[in-house]
């Protein structure tokens, strides 16, 4: 059940995202029925990224982060979004971040909803 739990809301905000940034898009098919597979395909991707990879760049990044008080945890989950744009585009998943500003609002964006879907559902130790 939290697996489903993490990946509805990954899906959900990377929803979010592709709708409000200009940046973030699915291409292909214009149905949304067909972009419910390659949403949570993204959102996997993302989620194994954000596992993985993300720890190694926040321990490698420890000093920029305490001279930007935090701020280079913006620049790193950026990063992380770019990252699954490109992975997905190797997966030929219809799925692109075209800069990396449109990243960092993505995250932004990412972050925020996460945030808000988490305390809609409630997290597994509060049921």
């Amino acid at each position: 059940m939290r697996f489903l739990t993490w990946l509805v809301t990954n899906a959900v905000a990377l929803a979010v995202a592709a709708w409000f940034i200009d940046g973030i898009r699915f291409t292909g098919s214009t149905e949304t029925s067909e972009k419910i597979v390659p949403l949570l395909v993204v959102a996997l991707i993302l989620g194994v990224i954000t596992s993985f990879v993300k720890p190694v760049l926040q321990i490698l990044s420890i000093p920029f982060i305490i001279v930007t008080l935090g701020l280079f945890l913006l620049v790193i989950n950026a990063v992380v979004l770019m990252l699954t744009g490109w992975l997905a585009g190797q997966l030929d998943v219809d799925f692109e971040v075209t800069g990396f500003w449109p990243a960092v609002g993505g995250a932004v964006v990412i972050t925020i909803v996460t945030w808000i879907v988490d305390a809609l559902i409630g997290s597994d130790e509060r049921r």
